[in-house]
């Protein structure tokens, strides 16, 4: 005989508390009425049919119905032609007050103009393509696909990003060396695990100042102790290193001052690396994003051995996704592989098909070399507007990326002033001084995403900008 619970229906968790006296029915309308008022079933939520619900909790059809039209009577219930018996709506009590800011305050949506930088274009996702992708994979995998796959990745995707970043972006690696992550945050936490492993304590690591705070929080959080390395024109001021263990820069596209590591410098890191035993985390975040030459290769194929390579799809494609990827050097792979042993931070194996899928057809380099043409019109216009409304202000930083930063005169104003000055007019953008170590000794300067917006709005929310900061200069 079919096991009853095995047939297509509705499922409905209903413990019944018949009181003394009462029986079944009174037991069902408390449970159903109590389940609606504590809001695990929500306004409109759909039951099971009486004939269902009966055959379900073992009891007569006829108790469960006048159980259920003596709620529809009370009003916890309605019913409609056709449409079955749902929870009607009820009233809502106010909302709880937040009494704590969320600590990726950054990544919040905002109403109004959003210039705030770490955001591609969201609407330029590739839903055709990555769709097209989504049902391949669909006819295609076979059903072993789905099932618990390797930690550090599926085989299809490593192999595919093996190819694109060694043709893409200068990377001498292997599929073996390669270990999909989900964002780059946890890629951090995974190497601040490995690195503690490795020198058996607490060490230091180094990041660069100005950077995103988030990051040395977390390392400190992971037990390591953060040093800030200053930047000049050149990046990274190698010789502040001391005995670091690691350090973490962005040599391509330095986030949040957009200057790129210069070749002497580039010498200068690794050859710290080799001598002191340390390693280098390469952030590559948005490294397919260089306007006026080709792309600025990766440190990483200078030093393998020494450099740990980070890259992500967030500014290529979209954060939503968390997908990232580390490229290891042969030593920390056995600690990598540990490290992740208990890690349940991975990526869902279709997106990663997907992804390979469409690395595999050239699918997104097509996407990227939009997305090229797209933010250096972008970065273009942003220039005229501050060579035309702004002469006194600088921008700097434009060379690669989705971002700029405009640096004021010193005596326009400060910073918590005009950025609450833009917000009051709907412009959210960010000041320079969160991402120093000492804020107060940071220029006057915002950063400007100029990727965040649709192409639609992006010329109205530059000119609002640039209206916006004419009427406070």
């Amino acid at each position: 005989m079919e096991d009853q619970w095995s047939r297509w229906g509705l499922d409905l968790h209903v413990h019944l508390r018949p009181g003394a006296g009462h029986g079944l029915r009174a037991g069902l309308e408390h449970a159903l009425r109590d389940a609606v008022r504590s809001g695990r079933l929500p306004s409109g939520t759909r039951l099971p049919s009486s004939r269902a619900l009966a055959r379900d909790l073992g009891i007569a059809r006829g108790t469960v119905t006048q159980a259920l039209d003596q709620l529809v009577a009370e009003g916890y219930l309605e019913s409609k032609p056709r449409s079955g018996i749902r929870v009607a709506p009820q009233p809502t009590a106010a909302p709880p007050v937040e009494t704590a800011q969320p600590p990726h305050t950054t990544l919040r949506p905002v109403r109004g103009i959003d210039l705030r930088s770490g955001f591609p274009d969201l609407a330029a996702f590739p839903r055709r393509e990555w769709l097209a992708a989504t049902r391949h994979i669909m006819q295609t995998a076979p059903n072993t696909a789905f099932g618990y796959r390797e930690r550090t990745g599926i085989i299809e995707l490593r192999q595919a990003l093996a190819e694109y970043l060694g043709r893409a972006r200068g990377v001498s690696t292997t599929p073996a060396h390669i270990v999909v992550c989900a964002g780059y945050a946890h890629a951090l936490r995974l190497v601040c695990q490995v690195l503690r492993h490795l020198v058996g304590s607490a060490g230091a690591l180094a990041f660069e100042d100005p950077t995103e705070p988030d990051y040395p929080a977390l390392a400190e959080q992971m037990g390591h102790r953060a040093r800030r390395i200053p930047i000049d024109r050149d990046g990274l001021i190698v010789e502040e290193l001391t005995n670091e263990t690691a350090v973490v820069v962005t040599p391509a596209h330095q986030y949040p001052l957009g200057v790129t590591l210069s070749p002497a410098r580039r010498v200068e890191l690794v050859s710290w690396a080799r001598r002191a035993g340390g390693f280098i985390m390469e952030d590559d975040y948005d490294g397919e994003f260089r306007y006026d030459r080709q792309p600025v290769g990766a440190l990483q194929g200078m030093a393998p051995d020494r450099v740990i390579y980070v890259g992500t799809a967030s500014k290529t494609i979209a954060p939503g996704l968390r997908l990232a990827w580390l490229v290891l050097p042969s030593s920390l792979l056995a600690p990598l592989r540990e490290a992740t042993r208990w890690d349940e931070s991975s990526v869902n194996v279709i997106d990663q098909l997907v992804l390979a899928r469409l690395i595999q057809t050239g699918e997104l380099d097509r996407h990227v070399r939009r997305c090229r043409a797209r933010y250096r019109r972008r970065r273009d216009l942003l220039g005229e507007a501050v060579n035309r409304h702004l002469p006194h202000g600088r921008l700097s930083g434009i060379a690669a990326g989705l971002h700029a930063v405009l640096r004021l005169p010193a005596d326009s104003d400060h910073e918590a002033p005009l950025l609450g000055f833009l917000a009051e007019r709907g412009i959210h953008v960010e000041g320079i001084s969160p991402f120093y170590h000492r804020p107060q000794e940071a220029p006057l300067a915002i950063v400007i995403g100029y990727a965040t917006p649709a192409e639609h709005a992006y010329s109205s929310a530059l000119s609002a900008l640039v209206r916006a900061l004419r009427e406070r200069m």
